[in-house]
């Protein structure tokens, strides 16, 4: 497997620095999952919670390897005319209309029913071609000359039967159309494919096994101080370390929905619109609904906002 900008791959560390040099702070477990994936040629399930930076890794590794990110977004129906392929009927019924119309034309000369079956057969391989066909996100995905990021985003919201369509396509890089037969990426450039799932179901073992996989956790204290820096370079120092530990205290309790690293990153560039420089109660409760979103989670967290923010605070100065 081989594609342009292929030294910004060549190890592990590398391609840490690169994804830092592009705001993504990562860990050494995702830059290694990325370095396998494209040298052994597999795709990568990515799970982990909502919100931990799966689909941005598939985006930054485009935007890393200056390939176009061919994005399939999974939902419960999705079959193989939005994934895969669909014929463009009002093309063919275009083309069904000029071929009744220049019937007498194409005929002339057939001698009886068997000639003239055979020169409409000749017509008939046309209206099943490429020239027909409307390329969904797998198949555009395959005939990309420089090769691209095929990210299948959010896989565990798809049905079961939409699994098995992805096998093929995951274990030998190939679709298969009935009408004209099977749709190979060329073997040196084959798109590095990126799954991503939020865990709302379990995922086929069928489908695991063509994969390697990735698990994305929430980011420890250190980490997310990392990601906050890079993706919010103008906040202070101080107000950082200490929205962050309040975050991390959140983690920690019983909430429908604790907040993610985007939420973590929006209170951030919020904070800093409001020309915050360290939390208090008053400015947490006015900004808890961008990191919280349940009202039930706010009353929870509203009832012991003080005591929480006094421990980010103090938690904040040691950081």
């Amino acid at each position: 497997m081989s594609i342009k900008n292929e030294s910004k791959l060549e190890s592990v560390e590398v391609i840490q620095q690169n994804f830092e040099d592009l705001h993504y702070i990562c860990s050494l477990q995702i830059a290694t999952a990325v370095f396998l994936a494209y040298h052994l040629g597999k795709p990568i399930l990515i799970e982990g919670p909502p919100g931990v930076g799966k689909t941005e890794l598939a985006k930054t590794t485009a935007d890393m390897l200056d390939l176009e990110c061919i994005r399939l977004q999974c939902y419960e129906g999705l079959d193989e005319s939005k994934a895969i392929y669909e014929w463009k009927y009002g093309k063919q019924l275009l083309y069904t209309q000029v071929l009744k119309e220049t019937l007498n034309e194409i005929l002339d000369g057939a001698k009886g029913l068997t000639e003239s079956v055979g020169k409409l057969h000749e017509f008939g391989d046309i209206f099943f071609s490429n020239e027909f066909l409307e390329p969904r996100p797998l198949l555009k995905a395959l005939g990309q000359e420089d090769g691209c990021v095929l990210l299948i985003d959010e896989v565990d919201k798809s049905d079961h039967e939409f699994e098995s369509l992805l096998l093929e396509m995951l274990s030998d890089f190939q679709v298969s159309i009935p009408e004209i037969g099977t749709v190979k990426a060329n073997p040196d450039r084959k798109p590095l494919v990126f799954l991503t799932s939020n865990n709302t179901r379990e995922i086929s073992d069928a489908l695991k096994r063509r994969c390697l996989h990735l698990y994305i956790p929430f980011p420890d204290a250190d980490l997310e101080r990392q990601i906050i820096q890079a993706r919010v370079p103008d906040i202070p120092a101080k107000l950082r370390n200490q929205l962050v530990a309040f975050i991390q205290e959140l983690r920690e309790m019983d909430l429908k929905k604790v907040p993610a690293i985007s939420e973590t990153i929006d209170w951030a560039r919020t904070l800093i619109l409001l020309h915050s420089e360290s939390l208090d109660a008053d400015l947490v409760r006015q900004t808890l609904n961008v990191i919280l979103k349940f009202q039930e989670d706010i009353e929870s967290v509203d009832a012991e906002i003080q005591t929480v923010t006094n421990k980010a605070i103090k938690e904040g100065q040691t950081a």
